[in-house]
């Protein structure tokens, strides 16, 4: 069975989908962009504080459901340019413990929802 999980603490989804399901002990996230939750604007500063602002988000679903980054045990990350990857690696990597890091794989793409650098989704089991 699966249970809906939102959080105004991340943003409103912005098409047909929810910011997380869980289902059993296994939480799905959607994929998270740089969208601020409380004022609803992009955050493009820079691609350092554009991927902080997605790792924030996503912690704010798993704190929804008592999770923390420890809970993750696969992660995806979507980039329109892997010239980013090393930046992006360095903001991401600072939410894990390089000894207990969740599988991951980085892909990169044409283009992301709101034409975003970055889109980082999870796995996350309790």
């Amino acid at each position: 069975m699966k249970k809906i999980i939102t959080t105004a603490n991340a943003p409103a989804p912005i098409g047909p989908y929810n910011q997380a399901i869980m289902t059993g002990n296994t939480l799905y996230t959607s994929g998270q962009i740089a969208i601020h939750p409380k004022s609803g604007e992009l955050v493009l500063d820079d691609i350092k504080t554009e991927a902080e602002q997605v790792m924030q988000n996503l912690k704010a679903i798993l704190d929804e459901v008592g999770m923390t980054f420890e809970n993750v045990i696969k992660t995806t990350i979507f980039l329109n340019d892997m010239n980013n990857f090393a930046q992006v690696n360095e903001v991401y990597g600072s939410y894990f413990n390089e000894d207990t890091a969740p599988a991951r794989e980085t892909v990169a793409v044409a283009a992301l929802p709101k034409f975003v650098n970055v889109e980082i989704s999870v796995i996350a089991v309790k």
